[in-house]
């Protein structure tokens, strides 16, 4: 059973370190609030750019949570469910304030 989460886990970890390298290259779809919930006119005068960035760093966090899970899960080293905690809390508060930020300058 172990053996399917940890490769449920890894498998997780490599697709957000996919989407994290794709958006850093700003290709493919923006997943990012500010402009899913845009019309079409609005999407067209957005400044993607940092749309782009900000869901990168948030899929390269999300993929770090998911390698140290698997980690800790493969070689039972418990003290990185610590360290998932404090970078999962770190990802929301980036996400949440550079969410702010990027509403206060570009709207």
């Amino acid at each position: 059973m172990d053996t399917i989460v940890y490769i449920i886990l890894f498998l997780l970890s490599a697709f957000a370190f996919v989407m994290s390298v794709v958006s850093f290259f700003e290709k493919g779809f923006l997943f990012n609030n500010a402009y899913i919930y845009s019309s079409k006119e609005e999407r067209k005068k957005i400044n993607k750019k940092p749309y782009y960035r900000q869901s990168s760093i948030v899929f390269l966090l999300i993929g770090i949570v998911f390698l140290l899970n698997a980690l800790a899960l493969v070689f039972d080293l418990d003290f990185l469910y610590i360290i998932v905690g404090i970078l999962l809390g770190f990802t929301m508060i980036y996400a949440i304030v550079s969410s702010v930020l990027l509403g206060k300058k570009y709207k």
